[in-house]
């Protein structure tokens, strides 16, 4: 059976990181690190950090001068609705929310603009389980 998780993670190289976290103890930095160590580029996006994960950090999605394949979220579920629209207007291919995060609204943006959406998984693991690497 087909896993759309695995599916997107074959597809995608470059994945921006919205929430990704300064502290080394936080799942937001060590799934981040995990799927940079397996050789996804990363890409972090954090409102006031210069440099995560030896990467230059972008504010917001639309300060990111190349195209995204997948915006990965690390933020609570009332903030996504409004990534899904950053992510949208970037034209990413994907939006991924974080485990435990959930949000019909940001599903439906998502899906609206033609993006794939998974909610309430965490990548690094779904990454693991099809021993997925580039």
């Amino acid at each position: 059976m087909a896993d759309l998780g695995e599916d997107i993670l074959k597809a995608a190289n470059t994945i921006a990181v919205v929430g990704l976290s300064r502290d080394p103890a936080k799942a937001a930095h060590s799934v981040p690190a995990a799927m940079q160590a397996a050789g996804f580029r990363i890409i972090p996006v954090h409102p006031s950090a210069d440099e995560l994960l030896g990467e230059k950090v972008y504010r917001s999605l639309a300060d990111i001068p190349e195209p995204v394949d997948l915006v990965d979220v690390f933020r609570p579920a009332p903030e996504a609705p409004a990534v899904a629209e950053q992510a949208a207007a970037i034209g990413a291919r994907a939006l991924w929310l974080q485990q435990g995060i959930v949000s019909p609204e940001a599903r439906r943006i998502a899906e609206a603009a033609g993006m794939d959406y998974i909610e309430n998984r965490c990548i690094a693991v779904v990454r693991a389980l099809g021993r997925i690497t580039k």
